[in-house]
């Protein structure tokens, strides 16, 4: 029993060692691939007007084994130059957390082919050109993955190569949610409604069939 009990012990220290030296690869890795990907993430948030944010990412050799090594990493960001770096989920705005959210998963993507992308409102809180330039983005990480995305927007609708309608019907004492698929002439209403409301002015139609071409 001693004898067995000596043997297991000398194979869980081995496979210790092997956790420990897999996880002191990961970090290497990770640490090094870190420059790379704060570069590509500020030249990004430039373009979603946030020229003057500061981000950092932190890694941290932990005592703890977690599903892809030891290490613990922290987001840090500042919206402003020479600001106090924070983290990022306590600091960030609605508005600025979707730019920063869009960022991170157009450059994973560009390293990760994933098959399909899906955003759910990731533009809440965020308009105007703003809207328009995270729009192209989605258009872009579009031409490697398939990208489907849950707007309010008009201006990230306006960018999809198709369109689903989203609502709700109410039958006797139940709601039902529906989805019906727009055409050509469909998705101009819906988009000049979702710019002007459902009494569609002229100005509306006009800026729908704009935002469609």
């Amino acid at each position: 029993l001693d004898e067995t009990i000596a043997l297991k012990e000398r194979e869980i220290t081995e496979m210790a060692n092997q956790l420990d030296s897999i996880a002191s690869i990961k970090n290497k890795k990770r640490t090094d691939a870190i420059p790379d990907l704060v570069s590509a993430l500020k030249n990004l948030l430039e373009t979603l007007g946030m020229p003057q944010s500061q981000f950092k990412i932190e890694v941290v050799l932990s005592e703890d084994y977690y599903v892809n090594g030891k290490d613990k990493l922290t987001f840090l960001f500042s919206a402003n130059k020479g600001g106090t770096l924070n983290e990022l989920k306590k600091v960030a705005s609605g508005g600025e957390l979707s730019r920063i959210m869009l960022a991170i998963k157009s450059v994973l993507a560009s390293y990760v082919k994933l098959p399909t992308i899906i955003f759910d409102e990731i533009d809440t809180g965020v308009s105007g050109e703003i809207s328009n330039k995270m729009a192209s983005i989605m258009k872009q990480m579009s031409m490697q993955s398939q990208v489907i995305t849950i707007t309010h927007l008009p201006q990230i609708a306006a960018k999809g190569d198709t369109h689903f309608k989203v609502f709700k019907e109410e039958k006797r004492e139940t709601t039902a949610t529906n989805m019906v698929k727009l055409n050509p002439d469909d998705r101009i209403v819906e988009i000049a409604q979702m710019l002007g409301g459902k009494e569609m002015s002229s100005s509306a139609i006009a800026h729908a069939k704009q935002l469609l071409n």
